[in-house]
């Protein structure tokens, strides 16, 4: 019995230093983060500038790999069904991490469940614009000009359901405009039409349509986040604007399979809000107009308050989505 009784005290004194020595074994392989759009775009930026800054961190190798189709539905299904050990994470997107599951509906391969949040690395907003010639400078002058115009005004954006045009639609139903939706097939296509006035409206991420703006090529109305931008300072937002309560960003973060351990979780974690506190980080991210996550008091981000962030948005652009009528053939 005594035996048997230091056998059982031995496992019981072993057990957390067994836990330490596994999770320090972390990671014990190169760590795959996947991007769920194709090379060069924002979304695969922000990843590799991210894996770049965790790798220094972990000491380890962080591979980028790009898996499009579906409206980056592809990804986020292949990184949900991966082994949950860490090793395998996704750089999510208000697509893929709230907007998709409205618009897929009953065809989204996987569930908000199936990932758990790690950490929210930036926010960008998106930048409400017109063509030179739409003779409109202020968001409701162009209220006014799309009431006014016989057939209403169009609008383009890079494509069906991207926060840009989710967020148009929620400016529609906020302000009571009908303008309609011309989607492209990114946004390099879209902003070759708004300059050459082809198309009366656009929207897009900051970073794309920057240079487009401050080359007087476009011009911009508003920027969609709650405080102006630093990239735009002397562009409204379209809550001063006069669309009241207007709040949207476009926002990327990284997630991993939901049984994950949530040690490994946790490091990650802090491992990734230390990348972005990091003033090269802050630098590099500025450079597209992007904001730091915000979640934290030191505005930097934990795996429990992306969490929280994501259910909220979630639900936030399920409603949208559902409101517009917007949906993915």
């Amino acid at each position: 019995m005594r035996a048997t009784r230091r056998l059982i005290l031995a496992a019981g004194l072993a057990a957390p230093a067994i836990a330490r020595a596994q999770g320090a074994a972390f990671p014990t392989r190169p760590i795959r983060l996947v991007i769920p759009f194709t090379p060069a775009g924002t979304t695969d930026l922000v990843g590799r500038v991210t894996a770049e800054k965790l790798g220094q961190r972990l000491g380890a190798q962080v591979v980028v790999e790009n898996r499009p189709g579906a409206g980056g539905n592809v990804a986020g299904d292949f990184v949900a069904r991966s082994e949950a050990d860490g090793h395998t994470l996704m750089l999510t997107t208000i697509g893929t991490g709230a907007i998709n599951f409205g618009l897929y509906g009953a065809r989204m391969p996987y569930r908000p469940q199936d990932l758990v949040g790690v950490a929210l690395m930036i926010q960008v907003p998106n930048v409400l614009m017109v063509a030179n010639d739409t003779p409109a400078r202020t968001l409701r002058e162009l209220i006014a000009l799309a009431a006014a115009r016989r057939g209403g005004l169009n609008y383009g954006t890079a494509g069906i359901g991207t926060s840009p045009h989710i967020c148009i639609e929620l400016l529609n139903m906020m302000t009571g405009m009908q303008m309609q939706h011309v989607p492209y097939r990114g946004s390099g296509p879209m902003l070759t039409e708004l300059v050459a006035n082809r198309v009366d409206v656009g929207m897009d991420n900051i970073p794309s349509a920057l240079p487009f703006i401050r080359e007087g090529r476009i011009r911009g109305i508003g920027v969609t986040s709650k405080t102006r931008s630093a990239a735009l300072p002397d562009l409204p937002t379209l809550d001063e604007a006069g669309a009241s309560g207007f709040e949207a960003t476009a926002w990327f973060g990284v997630v991993a399979p939901a049984a994950t351990p949530r040690p490994v979780v946790n490091r990650l974690g802090e491992l990734l809000n230390q990348v972005a506190l990091e003033a090269d980080f802050r630098r590099r991210m500025a450079e597209l107009g992007a904001d730091p996550p915000g979640l934290t008091p030191d505005g930097g981000t934990t795996p429990e308050a992306f969490d929280a962030f994501l259910r909220a948005e979630q639900t936030k652009w399920l409603d949208v989505v559902r409101r517009s009528g917007a949906r993915i053939e």
